[in-house]
């Protein structure tokens, strides 16, 4: 494999819609040439530290297809997954899967996986959540948009200077080939049982990285491809779309107010997303305002649009 295809790092995250429920991960792979290769997935039940540790398995199956050798350090904001991996999962094994007060450690099936594929070769570090690190971020993004059954567009990597007459590039192009193609398709699952296989959202190239998130990409995504998803997953998304919904009403009934990081976590955008909208400004069925800063952050405030409409 060139250089150029090398990977410097890759970060990992989960995220999860009632724990247990919906879920998804993502993982970001950074290369030394500045490429970017994103996979992700969704779980129609399971837990957050299940779609942590899927996210980590990802990674690890992606690395070792890569056939790489040298050291790649792999981030995540769980501690816990970092200390199953490499401390806990040694205890446990000895003990044939039973914690210290004899019951069985929760999630073999995926800690059976995730040490057979860990190595020396792998730096475990964590990243603190939701700080601004923009790999952590684009992982949860990702992670987010599977659990709120959206389907977003992911960057994949693409091999500079290869040619037709190249035989090792042509390996990497056609390695990369297989892995797009396995990202191209996502498992719709519970943690124990059968699963669905439905087509993925169409993938993007890009080199890179982005931060900007349009508001309702996930609803737009939908839009564009409803007609190709399952029943199943559309009957999901408009659960979940209606305990959004449900939510924001009960936060404008109650007069509560709530942060910039929570709208946007309601709104599944990111947090710049809801500033940069201005004092005021409409979203489906409620007026938001920007009512006053506490510390470093701005609060906001939900009303029924209808309401304030029969109020003008």
């Amino acid at each position: 494999m060139p250089s150029t295809a090398k990977i410097e790092s890759i970060y990992t995250d989960g995220a999860c819609s009632g724990n247990p429920g919906p879920g998804g991960w993502g993982v970001v792979v950074y290369f030394h040439d500045s490429s970017v290769h994103e996979i992700g997935d969704a779980a129609a039940k399971t837990t957050n530290n299940r779609m942590e540790m899927q996210a980590a398995i990802a990674a690890l199956e992606f690395l070792k297809r890569s056939g790489q050798s040298h050291p790649v350090t792999l981030y995540t904001d769980s501690e816990y997954l970092i200390n199953c991996v490499t401390k806990w999962v040694h205890g446990w094994k000895k003990k044939g899967w039973k914690k210290s007060d004899g019951k069985p450690v929760l999630n073999q099936d995926l800690l059976s996986i995730l040490d057979e594929l860990n190595s020396s070769q792998i730096s475990w570090k964590y990243v603190r959540g939701h700080a601004g690190n923009i790999g952590n971020e684009r992982c949860d993004e990702i992670a987010r948009a599977f659990a709120s059954g959206g389907l977003p567009s992911l960057k994949q990597v693409t091999v500079a200077n290869t040619t037709t007459n190249n035989t090792e590039n042509n390996h990497v192009n056609d390695y990369y080939s297989e892995s797009l193609n396995q990202t191209a398709v996502a498992k719709i699952s519970d943690s124990h049982d059968k699963s669905t296989i439905i087509n993925k959202a169409t993938i993007k190239t890009s080199k890179i990285p982005s931060d900007t998130t349009k508001m309702d990409q996930n609803n737009q995504n939908n839009a564009l491809n409803g007609e190709e998803q399952p029943k199943e997953l559309r009957i999901m998304q408009l659960r979940n779309l209606v305990e959004t919904l449900r939510i924001a009403d009960e936060i404008a009934d109650q007069g509560y107010l709530i942060t910039s990081s929570e709208l946007a976590d309601l709104m599944d955008v990111h947090a710049s997303a809801v500033t940069s909208r201005g004092d005021q400004w409409r979203w489906r069925n409620w007026i938001v305002s920007r009512v006053r800063r506490e510390g470093n952050q701005i609060l906001w405030e939900l009303e029924r649009a209808d309401v304030v409409e029969e109020e003008d």
